[in-house]
């Protein structure tokens, strides 16, 4: 008998839930071993027993052949005795335990050999909603804890039928293990209601009525993967105001779904890395430039040349297109879907609280009895032109809850995040757990959304922080959270300025150690000083953890407070009166005739200070330009003046405002004043606002990498970190950093999380885990 190797493997990243232990027992065969694979909360643990080249030939194919979905971390491998007499190779039953080292995966789009078994009329998944297998299907929105097995799923109540039983326990069955494992028999289950719970009809009836309800101008809600969605026909205007006036959501884009890439391209240019991303297993919605003539209803994205469109990613969305097409009578089958809540609140979960929150909104629901454990909104995403790279807007479904790897091993920090955009961020190791999205924190709601997906992370992930982060901001309801937890814990709770969090978090995706300068382009952050901080240049050392405020944007006033940023004429008014100009000159203001009351009392507001904060924010200069070119007086969402001033743009022009950099004063100042009074000017001598708004961006954007130019000189730094809001602006996005490279500096941007508030958490926890070392 030749003499016998044993070798064991320890594989640690996402492998669990991915087909990975059929995997290896398909390669243990190929290549003539024995032995065992089982799941553990530390990995899945393989030992394989063979004559030598038989266990190198299998490790080799550990490696080289992985399952799609798998992502290997760590793999760790070293020799055994060898059993005598084994004879076989074996699946083991799975084990938990603490110090958990698994990745769970994220949701996956319906799979292609799902989709064909759900086309077969002779198939028993013909048109069933919820089919699935191993390479597709729910993973974090149905999993209560690792290791990841039915039991431990929503699908712990659905006991398999016999003909489901053999394919989920053949290790040669695409569907082995495959934990969501389901047919009609039985599976989970769909039915139609009215808004007052009143069933209509049950299974593929249900979806078929859904189907023939939209395409006559009704509003669906639909029970979907992470949660709820509102739908309705996007070509119809009607339809989609409805859908605005009662989720009171005005200005706001909404998000289409359509069945494929074809029809996506009847609606909005949609270039080849946009495409793939759209049919990536992800699934997210893709920000893509709309037809000038595109059948869609002007209130889908009134503000903006861009639509967001994603494709099916559950067998349900599919079954709902091919009875929609059915429908259509030859309009472009395309769905509004946008989260199932009223606006500033979480996503609706379950049946009954979809009933009670959205039938004053919904005409019918299509429901289903597969719990949701875990709410998860769409994933929105950019793909830049030229580079491919992708900017997130939203990172949840589909990427979440995949880590950030960060540089170096570290002990547990949790980052509590911001107020607005929340999310909340755990290290362990050397990867940051970030969540899904969460939302804005002003209301209760969403804090039992965001107090849930601690408790839940930290018990996935079996990690215990030894601290935990907090903004500066003493009123945040994440603030509190901090400070309650560090108390019941019994952990240090540390605090880091908002823009510094922005700063650290686009350093650490890019595992990026040492001195840096970063550019926080922003909204407002409660500042160091005490004031509203949003253009800053900062220094920042992660490796000293030295940090200090080198520049910022010119001063301006926000009348009102909090007033000045719901109504932006406002914050031009106000740095007009600081710049000298305290009265209309040759041309009225535009938003005179409609504010004039309060526009004439202003000056008085501003002479006495009365809750008039100063801030360097830069959206509000933004939103100061855009009041006073007229393009928006009052917004409905964040961002929306900033929006409707980029749309406006003049790409024809080439030369922008004067934006000087003064360094006289400490720390230097980017003098915007300038900027804005040039573009003041341009307006009073009635020059096109799209010219205006060319020549506003061009000389933020020459002045931002003047600033950043300057100091980098100084410090002898040549990298620069661009985070904040702004950097959603799709020209800042794509100009400033290549300005950044004609200085002679390399920009680092953020690609695995979104540059507003959303990256925050990381910001902290990569800090504060530093802090700790």
């Amino acid at each position: 008998m030749p003499d016998m190797l044993r070798r064991k493997f320890v594989i640690q990243g996402q492998v669990q839930g991915v087909g990975f232990r059929p995997f290896v027992y398909r390669i243990a065969l190929d290549n003539g071993v024995t032995g065992t694979v089982s799941n553990t909360s530390e990995g899945v643990f393989i030992e394989a027993q063979g004559v030598p080249d038989a266990v190198e030939r299998f490790g080799r194919d550990l490696h080289d052949k992985l399952p799609p979905l798998a992502q290997v971390v760590s793999r760790t491998e070293h020799d055994l005795p060898a059993v005598d007499g084994e004879e076989t190779f074996v699946i083991v039953a799975s084990t938990g335990g603490s110090g958990n080292t698994v990745l769970i995966s994220a949701d996956v789009a319906t799979c292609a050999d799902c989709l064909s078994d759900m086309a077969d009329p002779a198939n028993p998944r013909y048109l069933y909603p919820f089919t699935n297998c191993t390479n597709c299907g729910p993973r974090y929105t149905i999993t209560r804890a690792i290791p990841y097995d039915r039991s431990q799923t929503s699908m712990a109540c659905f006991p398999l039928c016999a003909s489901c039983r053999a394919e989920y326990e053949n290790p040669l069955d695409r569907r082995f293990h495959a934990q969501p494992n389901a047919c009609p028999v039985c599976g989970p289950q769909v039915w139609l209601t009215t808004a007052d719970g009143a069933e209509v009809c049950r299974h593929t009836e249900a979806v078929r009525q859904t189907a023939k309800a939209l395409s006559k101008g009704a509003l669906a809600a639909i029970k979907g993967l992470g949660g709820f969605h509102l739908a309705c026909d996007a070509t119809s205007e009607a339809a989609v105001t409805a859908l605005r006036t009662r989720k009171n959501r005005w200005g706001k884009p909404l998000a289409v779904m359509v069945p494929d890439v074809e029809t996506a391209r009847q609606l909005a240019t949609v270039t080849e890395a946009e495409a793939a991303t759209m049919q990536g297993r992800e699934r997210p919605i893709v920000l893509c430039r709309a037809l000038e003539n595109t059948p869609l209803a002007a209130q889908v994205m009134p503000d903006t040349h861009h639509v967001g469109i994603m494709l099916p990613y559950t067998p349900l969305h599919h079954v709902l297109f091919g009875f929609l097409r059915e429908f259509s009578s030859g309009q472009v089958p395309a769905l509004v879907m946008t989260s199932g809540n009223m606006s500033s609140e979480p996503i609706a979960l379950g049946n009954r609280e979809a009933l009670r929150r959205l039938a004053g909104i919904a005409d019918i629901f299509l429901l289903h009895n597969r719990d949701i454990l875990i709410r998860t909104d769409d994933s929105v995403l950019r793909v830049h032109p030229g580079t491919r790279e992708r900017q997130f807007f939203r990172r949840a479904r589909g990427f979440t809850p995949a880590p950030v790897f960060l540089e170096g091993e570290g002990p547990c920090v949790l980052g509590a995040g911001p107020e607005l955009k929340n999310t909340l961020c755990y290290t362990r190791g050397a990867q940051a757990f970030v969540s899904q999205h969460i939302g804005d924190m002003q209301n209760l709601e969403t804090y039992g959304f965001y107090q849930e997906i601690a408790e839940h992370m930290a018990a996935v992930l079996q990690v215990r922080p030894q601290a935990v982060v907090r903004d500066l901001h003493p009123d945040y309801l994440s603030t509190r959270f901090a400070e309650e937890y560090g108390q019941r814990h019994g952990v240090p709770v540390l605090t880091l300025q908002h823009h510094y969090a922005h700063i650290h978090s686009v350093l650490a995706e890019n595992r990026y150690e040492g001195p840096a300068l970063g550019l926080a382009l922003d909204g407002t952050g409660y500042g160091e000083d005490g004031t509203i901080w949003g253009g800053e240049l900062l220094y920042v050392d992660t490796v000293e953890l030295e940090h200090e405020r080198v520049g910022q944007l010119a001063l301006m006033p926000l009348p009102g407070g909090e007033a000045a940023i719901r109504e932006p004429w406002r914050i031009a008014q106000g740095l007009l009166w600081n710049l000298g100009v305290h009265e209309p000159d040759t041309r009225q203001w535009t938003w005179w005739e409609s504010f004039a009351q309060a526009a004439s009392f202003l000056p008085q507001v501003l002479e006495r200070r009365i809750n008039t904060p100063m801030t360097s924010s830069c959206g509000r200069l933004f939103d100061a330009v855009a009041a006073m070119l007229g393009v928006c007086h009052t917004v409905t969402y964040e961002g929306q003046a900033a929006i409707m001033l980029e749309k406006i743009q003049d790409f024809s022009v080439t030369e922008g405002y004067g934006c000087p950099v003064l360094t006289d004063v400490q720390p230097a100042v980017l003098d915007t004043h300038t900027l804005f009074m040039q573009a003041y000017l341009d307006w009073c001598m009635e020059v096109p606002a799209s010219v205006i708004a060319r020549r506003f961006h061009l000389g933020l954007i020459r002045g931002a990498a003047d600033l950043a130019a300057m100091a980098a000189e100084v410090l002898g730094i040549h990298s620069v970190g661009l985070s904040g809001g702004v950097m959603q602006n799709r020209t800042v996005s794509i100009e400033l950093p290549e300005a950044l490279r004609v200085r002679g500096l390399t920009p680092l941007v953020h690609g695995h999380l979104p540059p507003n508030d959303g990256c925050i958490s990381l910001g902290q926890a990569a800090w504060g885990r530093k802090m700790l070392l």
